[in-house]
């Protein structure tokens, strides 16, 4: 596990998106795993720029997205469909048949996360899958549980989710209790993986990602069996890590 330490927000966003360009201009077909929030927003952003500056190519990137609400239609603002077009894909030039993001709104949601599982695995598979963390440790939609789902799935959110994630909608009362999301066995089947966190709020769970046993109660901790993880965190999130407690196989980089 590589983990980089930025400065700040500004900074860490910057590392990933240069990363994410790395990662196209080796592969220019490369299948990326997309994630929501307000962590990756100026990452995109800084994609964005690099992209109207000439040095980045979409054209023939596919991208499958982690998760999505059940329940809300693809133009409906909080979804994350609307999400990655009003925040990116709108502003630079992937195709929108290479664009792939679960349809919470299907009248057969089991069906809907079997294909979407499916067309992960006929694609060949993520090369690089973009993750933000929860305050609870969850990634994704994967929630802190005895048991977690292997592969792609409708999973009912925690009360500490839908509180988090009120703050896009109106009332709390309008968030989603269930949502589609990738599985953890899809997300670590990822060739690489970068997980971004900023701010104190995000400490605690950094903490227990790198620091804590591995637990279904902190799925993130899942990550450290991942042979090709970098955690991109700024000051604030990196500050409760002990480094003495660090395994051997991690690597600290304070920049």
């Amino acid at each position: 596990m590589r983990i980089i330490v930025e400065k700040d927000y500004h900074s860490m966003s910057k590392k990933a998106a240069l990363m994410l360009s790395s990662q196209i201009t080796l592969k220019a077909n490369s299948i990326l795993g997309l994630a929501t929030g307000g962590t990756p927003l100026a990452m995109y952003d800084k994609l964005i720029e690099m992209y109207r500056e000439g040095e980045v190519d979409f054209k023939r990137v596919q991208s499958f997205n982690l998760d999505e609400y059940c329940g809300l239609a693809a133009e409906n603002e909080n979804s994350y469909h609307y999400y990655m077009q009003h925040n990116f894909f709108k502003d630079i030039n992937i195709k929108a048949e290479n664009i792939n993001i679960p349809d919470g709104s299907s009248s057969d949601l089991i069906q809907e996360c079997q294909n979407y599982e499916n067309k992960i695995k006929q694609s060949g598979g993520i090369d690089l899958q973009v993750l933000g963390i929860g305050e609870n440790g969850h990634i994704g939609f994967n929630e802190p549980a005895e048991k977690l789902n292997v592969a792609t799935n409708i999973v009912e959110l925690t009360e500490e989710t839908i509180k988090a994630n009120s703050r896009y909608f109106a009332s709390k009362d309008e968030v989603p209790q269930k949502a589609i999301s990738m599985g953890m066995a899809t997300i670590l089947k990822a060739k690489r993986i970068i997980l971004l966190a900023s701010g104190k709020n995000k400490a605690e769970a950094i903490a227990k990602t790198v620091n804590g046993k591995i637990s279904t109660q902190v799925p993130a901790s899942l990550l450290q069996s991942h042979p090709r993880i970098t955690l991109i965190v700024d000051q604030q999130a990196a500050s409760l890590i002990n480094q003495s407690e660090l395994s051997a196989n991690c690597y600290l980089e304070i920049c």
